[in-house]
């Protein structure tokens, strides 16, 4: 046999190796890639279809296809999918140009249920509603104890309650939505601090998820609040607004571009402990002068008991009075009105909101109060920057809290991928 000389290069062949390694892994993070496109794509087709059909429906695949510029086949597709989730039904057949009549799709208000809950400092208002916001049962309970295992106890028997008392199967609950007075960090369930209970960094979210077993969103309540805007009968179709609320404090939710502004910790909207005054009374929050040291029902209180009547129990009672005609009390209320207003109109010239919505217990104040108010915005604002934002008083119901804090749910259905916060547990 002759002699084979073999001269194997092996440092080329581990580059070879390592190159067809290489290649695979590429590939393989290529096809991931493309992958997670084609699924994100089509959760942003299918949050932009299903707000379609809530806005404008019922409405037909043609119709959708026009007004969103995505392909008859993608229309097809992806509401294919949205009734077998029995979030869409077909509807009534729609009036034909002189073909077949197109069946019209419209939004399934019974495909999915949701529970909202406002905490208060002793007692919790929650109900159930349905994906319009509708709602079906509402229950109230008594909190005297403050002491955390305490109050979770109390929550999960009122969701276990309110399921039971609607009949609806459990895995039709798509979640529950709590506001709370307070900082939260709403991507990861997490209430840093309450003013009312003294809690903080408490994984509130996890605790109720560990028991419950649904998804469990939490938010400041006048967060929920102001998302519920979008979800209630009257509806906001503005991607720029602000909420105030007024009542046992001031608080205040921004919403810009469609978003809720949070801030870096949740933190955002603390609109009455904007300082008027830094010899002012002192606040609960320790400092002097904050506009809620001046427009809480407390502070009014102490200041009606002084200038009207030291008889006065509470704000109906200065309401009344008010109405009665007393001179003493419409002058209160007009100033109380004529100072909201001026921090209003610096919101106006720093925001420039589309529209300003005042809810809150205290919104049954009536005329003397928003009059002046109204008055103290106007001229204390940029005249181009107030001529074009509407102010609108919202009525005030005991669920309409609740009903905000279920929006966090709904709106969840509703937002696009990239719309929604990176959550992790209990939330995903």
């Amino acid at each position: 046999m002759g002699n084979y000389n073999f001269n194997l290069d092996i440092s080329k062949f581990n580059t070879i190796i390592i190159l067809n390694s290489l290649n695979k892994q590429t590939n393989s993070i290529m096809n991931s890639i493309q992958h997670a496109n084609r699924d994100l794509m089509r959760g942003i087709n299918r949050s932009v279809i299903l707000n379609v059909i809530k806005t404008h429906g019922p409405i037909s695949r043609a119709d959708i296809a026009h007004m969103t510029g995505l392909s008859p086949a993608t229309v097809t597709s992806i509401t294919g999918l949205l009734i077998d989730e029995d979030l869409i039904f077909e509807k009534a057949t729609g009036d034909s140009s002189g073909g077949r009549p197109p069946i019209l799709l419209a939004l399934n208000p019974q495909g999915g249920f949701v529970i909202g809950i406002k905490l208060m400092e002793l007692h919790a208002v929650a109900a159930l509603t349905d994906l319009n916001a509708t709602v079906l049962e509402k229950a109230t309970i008594q909190m005297p104890n403050k002491e955390l295992d305490s109050v979770i106890d109390e929550l999960v028997l009122l969701v276990e309650d309110l399921i039971r008392k609607s009949t609806i199967p459990k895995k039709r609950l798509f979640g529950v939505g709590i506001g709370l007075a307070g900082v939260i960090d709403s991507v990861n369930g997490i209430l840093r601090k309450s003013p009312f209970f003294g809690w903080k960094d408490v994984p509130l979210g996890d605790r109720l998820h560990s028991r419950l077993k649904v998804p469990i969103f939490l938010d400041n309540d006048v967060n929920t609040l102001t998302l519920g805007e979008k979800w209630l009968d009257s509806g906001v179709h503005t991607d720029n607004y602000v909420v105030i609320t007024v009542g046992r404090g001031i608080g205040m939710g921004i919403v810009i571009n469609g978003q809720i502004y949070r801030g870096k910790g949740g933190g955002a909207g603390e609109f009455g402990h904007l300082v008027v005054n830094q010899d002012g009374p002192i606040c609960n929050c320790g400092k002097r002068g904050c506009l809620e040291s001046y427009l809480g029902d407390q502070a009014l209180l102490m200041r009606a008991r002084e200038e009207v009547s030291s008889s006065i129990q509470d704000i109906d009672d200065l309401i009344q009075i008010a109405g009665d005609g007393n001179s003493a009390a419409i002058h209160l209320f007009n100033w109380a009105g004529n100072l909201l207003g001026q921090e209003i109109a610096n919101l106006v010239n720093l925001f420039d909101p589309k529209l300003i919505i005042i809810s809150g217990e205290g919104v049954r104040m009536g005329d003397p109060f928003f009059f002046s108010m109204r008055e103290a915005v106007q001229n204390n604002s940029v005249p181009e920057l107030f001529e074009n934002t509407e102010i609108r008083i919202n009525t005030w119901g005991d669920d309409v809290w609740a009903r905000g804090a279920a929006s966090l749910v709904i709106g969840e259905l509703f937002n696009s991928p990239i719309q929604k916060e990176d959550r992790t547990g209990t939330n995903q």
